[in-house]
């Protein structure tokens, strides 16, 4: 009988009481790192990756001669995708957020990382294009009198700036799957 197993009881501690909604306090565990997904930095990362890829692609698409020009085209074409994505994170942060829900199982976590890797690389790619091309018009070309050299720069900045507020997204999301 001796090599019987028994399981372990290991007590709990009870959660301090408080005295009304007035005195709640939300608990933040130690894993819910402002950035990560359903945290208040999660959703204004998102909504900074939107604003921005929003500008860009609006910005883009007042020009008259960005068809002509295959990564000008691209960029619009990445930077939409990812405006989709950022909003669509964006829903589920908020939505994580209203009901007070932790986002920390695995699976959402390799959706949310292979998303932002994804979509990360896909605009940094379109915006390298697009700014070799305007440099390729301004400096080289010396063609900026001709072109909307100010907008493809500004439509391309504003890629970049969109591009790089998903890096600490990508990274944090990284590096709890890595943790896990």
């Amino acid at each position: 009988m001796s090599s019987v197993s028994r399981p372990t009881v290991h007590p709990v501690e009870a959660p301090p009481l408080t005295d009304g909604p007035q005195n709640a306090l939300i608990r933040v565990r130690m894993k819910d790192v402002q950035g990560m997904p359903g945290t208040r930095g999660s959703l204004s990362l998102r909504l900074t990756q939107f604003v921005f890829g929003l500008v860009s692609v609006c910005v883009m698409a007042t020009t008259s001669d960005f068809r002509s020009v295959t990564a000008f085209r691209y960029l619009v074409g990445a930077v939409s995708v990812q405006i989709l994505w950022s909003l669509s994170m964006a829903v589920v942060d908020i939505y994580a957020l209203l009901v007070r829900r932790s986002l920390r199982k695995q699976i959402i976590f390799r959706l949310f990382t292979v998303g932002d890797g994804i979509i990360s690389t896909l605009t940094f790619a379109a915006a390298c294009a697009s700014a070799g091309i305007t440099v390729l018009i301004d400096n080289d070309l010396d063609k900026c009198s001709m072109n909307h050299c100010a907008r493809f720069q500004t439509a391309t900045a504003m890629a970049y700036i969109s591009c790089f507020a998903m890096m600490p997204s990508f990274l944090l999301n990284f590096w709890s799957l890595a943790s896990q």
